[in-house]
């Protein structure tokens, strides 16, 4: 008898051996489009296409541009789009006062997408640091510390105000406690609770991913940084507690960001909370890593590991 052969179940490699056997030892990570969620830079210009220097073949889009991509991307199969608002003219104030306004971008865009995509859902990222003057993602105190109270009231103003203008999901990213509570209630005093749905980033690490994006969208911090209410990427256990909090508040979906570094995060709250769909995001930095990893192909293939790698981890 062989000596290296101790037992019939050590004998792997009979399961894998060809492509089709490969994938029965992959349950649960096929990538269709309902599971990818793509992405908008939207510009107040309304004819203006912009490249990002920091992310190869992104682009930021006025919604003369953007409409025509999206209806080929939606004739390819693309089920669902992230719309991050930029802007450039309108005013910066303490209070982020743009982010809701009649001319915010986002605001005006939501009908003309829904016209163009009806079969498309939307989702709006809520978050008051492109509009704020001082860069924050919450309110400020006169010592520049976070307001909270005043915070989380402006920031579910904000997410009705999207959800008025036609957004299926509204996705705070801001990381202030209690504002999928504040966001729901507001909803229910509207009777948009079952038309709206409330995708929390629940499990937002303070992380050096977010270069590109910051840069994309015209957001860093103008003093200090976000590690106050952004999660420390070493902590497991202030995850479980966010993810807690937003599950009690009544988020619908939950989300981890970044993805590849913290994917024992997302196991962990996947196995703690199976029943809410669990978003990854992959961020600025992720994507400018996996990017430059070669040709075309190369970068496919490289594509496809992560986003397998995440969907095994529970995305």
């Amino acid at each position: 008898m062989n000596p290296l052969f101790l037992s019939p179940e050590h004998v792997l490699q009979g399961g894998y051996f060809n492509a089709t056997l490969r994938k029965l030892q992959e349950p649960n990570t096929t990538i269709e489009p309902h599971n990818l969620m793509y992405p908008i830079f939207l510009l107040e210009n309304e004819d203006a296409m912009q490249s990002v220097s920091s992310m190869p073949n992104v682009y930021r889009y006025g919604i003369n541009k953007l409409i025509p991509a999206l209806v080929e991307l939606v004739e390819q199969g693309l089920k669902s789009i992230l719309i991050f608002g930029i802007v450039e003219t309108l005013p910066k104030d303490a209070r982020g006062s743009s982010a809701d306004c009649a001319e915010n971008p986002v605001v005006k865009a939501l009908p003309r997408i829904l016209e163009a995509c009806p079969n498309l859902t939307i989702a709006c990222d809520v978050c008051l640091c492109p509009y704020t003057s001082h860069g924050h993602c919450g309110l400020l105190t006169e010592k520049g510390v976070i307001d909270h109270a005043a915070s989380v009231k402006r920031i579910a103003e904000v997410a009705l105000a999207y959800a008025k203008a036609g957004a299926h999901i509204v996705a705070p990213s801001d990381m202030m406690d209690n504002r999928i509570k504040a966001i729901k209630d507001a909803l229910v005093e509207n009777k948009l609770q079952n038309q709206v749905s409330v995708l929390s980033y629940s499990c937002k690490f303070a992380s050096s991913m977010y270069g590109p994006f910051r840069d994309t969208m015209k957001s860093s911090p103008m003093a200090g940084d976000r590690k106050c209410y952004q999660l420390p990427p070493g902590s497991a256990g202030l995850a479980a507690r966010a993810a807690a909090r937003d599950v009690s508040e009544g988020a619908d979906f939950l989300m981890v960001k970044p993805g590849l570094p913290y994917l024992d995060i997302v196991r962990q709250t996947k196995d703690k909370y199976p029943h809410h769909p669990l978003f990854i995001y992959q961020v600025s930095g992720e994507y400018a890593m996996i990017s430059r990893n070669g040709d075309s192909s190369e970068v496919e293939s490289t594509l496809m590991e992560t986003l397998t790698c995440m969907r095994r981890a529970g995305g």
